[in-house]
């Protein structure tokens, strides 16, 4: 999947998960930096690629990430499995704990889990994908949903383009539509 796709995907499942279990009181901090981090989970997979977008935006990205994919095992492996969601999102968990200090009515908890729901919803786009995903890592066997890979989808072509995208915005829209009060009650009485 490409990445506008994958930040599609992250947003919505961001926005599930807060329909059915509705966080507490929250800071508005809380929900930019909780937003912002499933943003990044939602791409955070892709960091083994080197062609992918976060190295291409930095000054001597694609040399870090040559390097990154050779230490990752290439694209589509280490990052790409609940092995290495749980990595990432540890690594996410002691920079929060850094951060704290400096971010004070920031709930680290909630922004840890809207990392985490953002790389899930990465891993599992990438399932829909010819090259499936290695969701058990180190068993190397790749999982894709749809039994034959000709019936999966090619990165970046028409269905992902056409049908995909458009079917996640259309879910974002049906969501808001039906669940518009519980979410102005989240805005409205949850964040102080």
């Amino acid at each position: 999947m490409t990445g506008r796709t994958h930040d599609l995907s992250a947003v919505t499942a961001l926005g599930v998960v807060v329909i059915i279990w509705p966080p507490g009181q929250l800071t508005l901090a809380t929900v930019l930096v909780a937003v912002l981090a499933n943003q990044i989970g939602g791409i955070a997979p892709d960091v083994d690629q080197p062609t992918a977008p976060f190295w291409r935006n930095l000054p001597i990205g694609g040399a870090i990430g040559r390097v990154i994919d050779k230490m990752l095992g290439g694209h589509r492996f280490l990052t790409h499995s609940l092995l290495g969601a749980a990595l990432l999102s540890g690594g996410v968990y002691l920079l929060l704990g850094f951060l704290q200090p400096i971010m004070p009515s920031v709930d680290a908890t909630i922004v840890l889990w809207a990392f985490v729901i953002g790389i899930i919803s990465h891993l599992v786009m990438d399932t829909f994908t010819k090259e499936g995903v290695p969701w058990l890592l180190p068993i190397p066997i790749k999982f894709g949903f749809l039994p034959f890979k000709e019936l999966r989808i090619t990165t970046g072509q028409s269905i992902e383009s056409y049908v995909i995208f458009p079917l996640l915005a259309i879910v974002d829209v049906w969501l808001v539509a039906t669940h518009y009060q519980q979410l102005l009650d989240i805005i409205h009485h949850q964040i102080r």
